[in-house]
């Protein structure tokens, strides 16, 4: 498999602005080769992003700036090969079953219990994926940054991270870890940064994504966590930033059709 990903951000900061940035592919030893390049400026100065390794092959780029500046960023990357699962963590299996920031599954629970009742394994895993695409309206713009996964049970409605949000609370509830992952997706439309659902049964992590709306066969991940406070593709732990422009694109040399009902992983 050959995917061809990019993302262009632009952004403005306040005085002493600290950035952490998601947007590179995730490694992993199962590609047999990635061609990227990240280029950053600053107030039209090229600049370098200090790289720290996250989770799962994750990667965060961070920079500090201690005077306002316009800040752009240019990452594009080719990757040949697919994903080679990593040897399961015994932490994993603890940390992703715990309630998180946007995944209230302690205050689900009851909701998860009443609609899928003692159902467990592959079952469930199918079961929820198609009650939370049956119960939520896709609605660009519905929901705010700090909704959690109640609010979107209460609304009814979202965009992929609280269709994700909801899966994996759901999930938890029942004792069944279950993580967010970000990703690009090619066939996705309109074209973004995307968010889907690993769940852990017998042995394998499985992607899940209620949205539908890309074969998740061809998606890769770019970093992975507890829920969207992990996964950002853009934050500040020290100032303030203002996002003006965000373009991302996502291409397969062949791109999968996918059966919604069907267990698979990312690759």
């Amino acid at each position: 498999m050959e995917r061809v990903v990019s993302a262009h951000l632009a952004f403005t900061t306040t005085h002493n602005t600290s950035i952490a940035m998601a947007v590179a592919a995730a490694r992993n030893k199962g590609f047999h080769s990635i061609d990227e390049t990240l280029y950053v400026t600053v107030d039209g100065v090229p600049a370098r992003m200090h790289e720290v390794a996250d989770l799962h092959g994750g990667r965060m780029h961070t920079i500090t700036l201690e005077k306002p500046a316009k800040v752009v960023v240019d990452y594009s990357a080719a990757i040949a090969g697919t994903e080679r699962p990593e040897p399961i963590d015994e932490m994993d299996l603890i940390r992703y079953v715990r309630p998180s920031r946007y995944c209230e599954s302690d205050r689900l629970l009851p909701v998860s219990f009443a609609e899928f009742g003692d159902m467990q394994g592959m079952d469930l895993l199918v079961a929820v994926r198609q009650w939370v695409n049956r119960e939520l309206s896709y609605v660009a713009g519905s929901s705010r940054p700090t909704d959690g996964a109640v609010e979107t049970f209460l609304g009814r409605q979202g965009v992929c991270r609280d269709y994700a949000h909801l899966v994996i609370s759901l999930l938890r509830a029942k004792d069944i870890p279950a993580r967010l992952a970000a990703v690009y997706a090619p066939g996705l439309s309109p074209m973004d940064f995307h968010a889907v659902v690993e769940a852990y049964v017998d042995g394998v992590w499985h992607v899940i994504d209620a949205t539908g709306l890309a074969p998740r066969e061809s998606m890769l991940r770019i970093t992975t966590g507890r829920d969207a406070s992990d996964t950002a593709f853009l934050s500040t732990v020290g100032g303030r930033l203002q996002l003006q422009e965000v373009g991302v694109t996502a291409t397969v040399n062949e791109l999968p059709m996918d059966d919604a009902g069907s267990l698979t992983q990312l690759r």
